[in-house]
């Protein structure tokens, strides 16, 4: 009998059916998002988290099962692919490799893994993945559909900078904002259906009536010659039996911008036009498309004026009742004109879509006039708005909407884009309610005028809109100044994440590149910046120049010129990005992509050298010297675009190392070595350890990139610390050197310091701009009136707060966080901490207080993964773990002491320190 036991238990472990209770995968991912649409990746990437409560769980295989509906998803009838028990660790970036993927479907999967124990876990719940357009052939049907066609003599390509006025008669004429309309009729059951659509510049589609998504401004903006996006949507539920009727509204977004109010550029590369292929399947098996024709139609919509910088005005008396609803009489509407389209391949729109993701109340009103009020929102943010109104039939009401006010107490749009406001022009009768569908803009107040009558009621909401990327993060302290400081970075990031990483969400809204990757070490704890960065290397690849030269902007909507066109501290995102890309996420796609393009620039870079030193660009821009702010005051321009070279260098040899490209690897590594001894002998004066003019940018540069050599290294850093002490711990360093001066004092041991520097409101600063009122972070750290008062690019401290206060880092080595390094810097001044950051293997936790005699840390570690512990303290016998000593602890090992820190590595599961002091 006992035989008998022990052979069916070796059976089962030699087939691995022993299920694991407590331990199986959740949160299923396809190309790193939950059950998305769109996908054009033949190979698509799957991946999952793993459910535990146990600790030092690693996954040692897997499973996946992928069906082409949900009762085939099993081991006999997965007619996909039946992967089989695939011996790995890896629970992401694993490669679909069944049969080939077909367009405009929907496939079902699932997964099941092992423990290292050879235990297998149940099977995870099912998910889905819908494939888009896999060949451009297949667009071939559906053309570029347009009301009105722009003639080529007329068109203005690349933009011009500024108001255009010696342009002639070119971008004079307002776009019309055209509706378009189709009735089909369906005779069949409908088992699915969905619709690849894209609308230049953006568009809103319905479907028998009804808005089809809370998308905002899709698709997102590219360079359109090069690549139009399109997006995905399922509407099954959207269709009926009999006569239905498809719509869409066009607006012009970066596609044409005329010639009127506000505008940065002048652009126009044609006049709205769609293209949409509605694809449906049958439960005969059976298919129907209807595709974007001849057999369409076309109207003017309500909409009168649109500009994505100047605003936008609608007259409800143009509206057509049911245009978008079976039964319409369109006979009064124009046949549409095809258009030759700009040319750029239709790729699926794979970053996260703009939506309206919060809202914001009045909270406060102030009569100006008897016609005008002004609404106060409490809060800068990147918007539109909501009105509801209730009053005569053509009168109208224009709201102007404002960051700051003026000395009258007057919306001020001096620094924002002057003039930009929106204009409703009433029906009559009931209540009526609008937003803008193809603009937006930076304001907290919003002043609100009648024209016409006193209306019965008014109302008006502020919408917020940005990238829905998913939060990513979380971050609290005991110390309520580092929390605001917290709040006015997230919002400023929150104002500018929208298709690109804009620089303010008002004046501009182009891809200024160097906060990409300034910034973005930020942005990505607090956010899933993933699929935007992945864009936003597809718009830099698209953006470079035959010569190598990856413009400050992409897309290049306009070519600047001088050091904002060429400055290498931002044209360097096109090697940083890709790599930050591979160490955050272990994306090694996004530098197979991305390879060439990096390898141009550092060559191009190389031409524009004089024994290996630049000295050209922008520099430390808006950094805090006498003058007012623009390029850089403190630091030699050469210094910061030859440390920004030497530190492209070094990546572009990792980068070729990893790819095994032997002669790539030692031609960058040889000429990283080479620009590093000319940067020490220009800039490095051995006698005194200080580089070039001392400023915190002329030091932290080299500290954060390695250019200082070794025997130096500590020196250096005490005269960093030594400089800013001297100089009242006030911050200097600008929008390039800033970042650089943070990592270099935290990983330097310096965080009381950098704590000391923001822990204040007295000179400029995040305290400062708080004091001062701001609600976002400004472009200038005095808070300058005449700059933005919404702009990301000085948010580097919020790297610090997770990754110093919060203590949630990478080891060196690390790629996509298998190896965490919980390092809290627990700063004299706050008393607690908490943080978390989501990776791409679960979610990472860290708990810290102080407390009597010790400190509490609580620690989270993601299932298959491991973490170093790095603590405060002069010995391990002062530190436990559970109320049991580390030293005796099994899940603790290689227990190190060094220079008042102890480290140790634990596997992934909870844990509770306590520090003694």
């Amino acid at each position: 009998m006992h035989y008998r036991k022990l052979s069916l238990l070796c059976f089962l472990l030699i087939y691995g059916v022993i299920v694991k209770g407590n331990f199986f995968p959740h949160r299923l991912s396809c190309e790193h998002k939950i059950a998305p649409y769109g996908i054009e990746n033949t190979k698509p990437m799957m991946g999952w988290w793993i459910n535990t409560t146990e600790r030092g769980v690693d996954q040692s295989a897997w499973q996946i099962l992928v069906a082409t509906s949900p009762d085939k998803l099993d081991e006999k009838n997965a007619d996909m692919w039946n992967s089989g028990r695939i011996a790995s660790n890896s629970n992401n970036n694993n490669a679909y490799s069944g049969k080939p993927l077909q367009s405009a479907r929907k496939y079902y999967w699932k997964v099941r893994i092992w423990d290292t124990d050879a235990k297998a876990s149940a099977w995870s719940e099912a998910t889905s993945f819908t494939t888009g357009i896999l060949q451009q052939k297949e667009w071939d049907p559906s053309k570029w559909i347009a009301y009105d066609i722009l003639p080529d003599s007329m068109k203005v390509m690349p933009g011009v900078h500024g108001n255009g006025n010696t342009l002639g008669s070119k971008a004079v004429k307002r776009a019309v904002v055209p509706c378009f309309r189709k009735d089909f009729v369906l005779n069949k059951p409908v088992k699915e259906a969905f619709v690849f659509i894209s609308g230049l510049g953006q568009y809103e589609l319905h479907l028998n009536g009804k808005k089809i998504s809370d998308d905002f401004l899709t698709p997102g903006w590219t360079n359109y010659e090069k690549r139009c996006l399109y997006n995905t949507y399922e509407v099954t539920d959207h269709l009926k039996q009999g006569q239905n009727a498809i719509g869409a509204i066009v607006g012009t977004g970066f596609f044409y911008i005329n010639r009127e109010r506000y505008r940065k550029l002048i652009r126009a590369e044609g006049y709205p036009m769609l293209r949409a292929r509605l694809v449906i399947r049958f439960t005969d098996g059976s298919t129907k498309e209807v595709v974007t024709d001849e057999s369409w139609r076309a109207a003017p919509s309500p909409i009168i004026y649109t500009s994505i910088y100047g605003g936008e005005d609608y007259d409800a008396n143009k509206e057509q009742a049911g245009w978008n609803k079976t039964g319409f009489a369109d006979a009064g509407w124009e046949k549409v004109l095809i258009a030759k389209g700009p040319g750029g391949a239709m790729r699926t729109h794979d970053d996260y879509p703009l939506k309206v993701m919060d809202s914001f109340s009045v909270k406060k009103k102030t009569s100006i006039t008897a016609q005008k009020t002004l609404y106060d929102f409490g809060q800068n943010a990147s918007a539109i708005i909501r009105l509801k109104v209730k009053g005569n039939k053509g009168d109208s009401i224009r709201i102007t909407p404002a960051e700051l006010l003026n000395d009258e107490g007057l919306p001020e749009q001096s620094a924002s884009g002057k003039p930009y406001y929106f204009t409703y022009i009433l029906k009559g009768g009931d209540v009526e309610t609008w937003e803008p569908r193809f603009t937006y803009y930076g304001f907290r107040y919003a002043l609100v005028e009648y024209i016409g009558t006193a209306p019965e009621r008014i109302d008006i909401t502020m919408l917020h809109t940005r990238n829905s990327s998913p939060a990513a993060g979380s971050f609290t302290c005991s110390d309520s100044l580092f929390n605001n400081i917290y709040r006015l970075i997230d919002w400023s990031i929150k104002s500018n994440m929208a298709s690109v990483a804009t620089d303010c969400p008002h004046r501009e809204k182009l891809g200024w590149l160097e906060q990409t990757h300034l910034v973005g070490a930020s942005m990505r704890y607090a956010y899933d910046i993933r699929h935007l960065y992945s864009k936003i290397i597809d718009d830099m690849k698209e953006a470079q120049l035959p010569n190598g030269l990856v413009p400050d902007i992409a897309p290049e909507y306009v070519p600047f010129e001088g050091g904002f066109r060429d400055s290498p501290e931002w044209g360097s995102a096109a090697v940083i990005i890709p790599w930050y890309m591979y160490l955050w996420y272990g994306d090694k796609d996004a530098l197979v992509k991305s390879y060439d393009m990096m390898k141009r620039y550092v060559t191009y870079l190389g031409t524009k050298a004089d024994d290996h030193i630049l000295s050209y660009g922008l520099g430390d821009w808006f950094d805090l010297g006498p003058k007012d702010p623009g390029p850089s005051q403190l630091t030699p321009l050469a210094l910061t675009a030859t440390a920004i070279y030497y530190y492209d260098a070094v990546i572009l040899s990792k980068t070729a190392a990893l790819f095994k490209k032997d002669e790539d690897e030692k031609l960058f590594a040889t000429l990283s070595e080479n620009i590093k001894k000319a940067f020490n002998d220009k800039f490095f004066d051995q006698q005194t350890q200080v580089y070039a003019t001392g400023s915190q940018t002329a030091y932290a540069m080299p500290l954060f990139t390695g250019i200082v050599e070794e025997q130096y290294r500590e020196k250096v850093f005490n005269n960093l610390v030594a400089s800013i002490k001297n100089s009242n711990k006030a911050l200097t360093a600008g929008d390039v050197g800033y970042r650089y001066l943070v990592r270099a004092l935290e990983t330097g041991g310096a965080s009381q310091l950098l704590y000391e520097m923001n822990n204040r409101d007295d000179v400029p600063g995040y305290g400062y701009q708080i004091r001062h009122g701001a609600t976002a972070l400004t472009e200038s750290w005095p808070a300058l009136r005449y700059v933005s008062n919404n702009h990301m690019m000085l948010g580097h401290l919020m790297e610090w707060l997770y990754s110093g206060l919060g203590g949630i880092n990478q080891q060196v080595d690390d790629r996509g966080y298998r190896k965490i390094r919980i390092a809290p810097q627990m700063v004299d001044g706050i008393d607690s901490v908490s943080a978390a950051y989501t990776t791409p293997n679960g979610i990472i936790r860290t708990a810290w207080k102080k407390e009597g005699k010790g400190t509490t840390l609580k620690v989270n570690i993601p299932a298959n993964t491991t973490a170093q512990i790095v603590l405060p303290a002069s010995n391990a016998a002062g530190i436990k773990e559970n109320n049991q000593p580390v030293t005796q602890n099994k899940w603790i090992s290689d227990i190190q002491q060094k220079a008042g820190k102890v480290s140790f590595t634990v596997p992934s599961g909870n844990y509770v320190f306590t520090i003694a002091h």
